[in-house]
């Protein structure tokens, strides 16, 4: 038999019948909980554990939180993570091997961060994600070498800003955007004369008026341009003689002013 997988999740499709996690119409007679049912503390379709939706499992374990803990061993993923979001914390660490991503993310947004640490390896990006959003100091710092950029994106937003300057070397660009905009302003000339045009365009929004002079001639007009929108009186009438119509227009605006 072949079980439903994160990848091939129901839950994308607001429309979709009352059908169990192997794709059988749901019928509330033949459930454990019929006798919640007929009080109407369960209902088909809206709350209900033998839905294959995530939000209707959802509904269920919001009504009644003590049932949690039964599930956290059921043959289908989207149960076992939502049951983990209301079981006792004393129930979780099992799940932190658990084979599908989803639930190990959802066990380790719980539990103590000492007692997750060892999944900042994990293999899926979203398990290492939720590490990326707990861990402190050198554990965090760490993730600095993780393998998927997104994860070294929420680093740097974490990081203090004194250690922001770990970062300004990534190979990606969007991590190198994100160091600029955390880096303190004093330290803003790592990132200068970056490769990446918007880096640089981060860089020119956040320093200094006095220090934009080195900006000037930058090679993107869109750097030039903001710096010319916030250039000191003094840089402007060099601005006159840029290349591009656009931060020529600026300049000549700001100095009639």
């Amino acid at each position: 038999m072949t079980f439903p997988s994160a990848n091939s999740s129901p839950d994308a499709d607001p429309d979709a019948a009352p059908l169990d996690w192997l794709g059988q119409p749901i019928r509330c007679r033949e459930c454990d909980h019929v006798v919640l049912n007929r009080e109407g503390l369960c209902r088909k379709g809206t709350a209900c554990v033998r839905d294959r939706r995530a939000r209707r499992v959802d509904g269920f374990f919001r009504k009644h939180p003590e049932l949690a803990n039964d599930y956290l061993q059921h043959s289908y993923f989207e149960v076992r993570a939502v049951a983990a979001k209301y079981a006792s914390v004393m129930r979780l660490m099992p799940l932190l091997a658990d084979p599908e991503p989803e639930v190990r993310a959802r066990a380790a947004q719980r539990l103590p961060v000492e007692r997750v640490k060892a999944l900042a390896n994990d293999p899926e990006p979203r398990v290492r994600m939720v590490l990326a959003n707990r861990l402190e100091g050198a554990s965090l710092v760490a993730m600095l070498a993780d393998e998927d950029y997104i994860v070294r994106v929420n680093v740097v937003r974490r990081l203090p800003p004194e250690l922001v300057p770990l970062a300004v070397h990534d190979a990606e660009s969007e991590v190198r955007r994100w160091a600029a905009r955390r880096l303190p302003e004093e330290r803003l000339q790592l990132l200068m004369f970056d490769e990446e045009p918007l880096v640089r365009l981060v860089v020119a929004e956040r320093l200094p008026p006095s220090r934009l002079a080195a900006m000037a001639q930058d090679e993107d007009l869109r750097v030039r341009f903001t710096v010319a929108e916030r250039a000191p009186p003094e840089l402007l009438p060099s601005l006159l003689d840029d290349p591009d119509e656009l931060v020529r227009d600026v300049a000549r605006t700001r100095l009639e002013e």
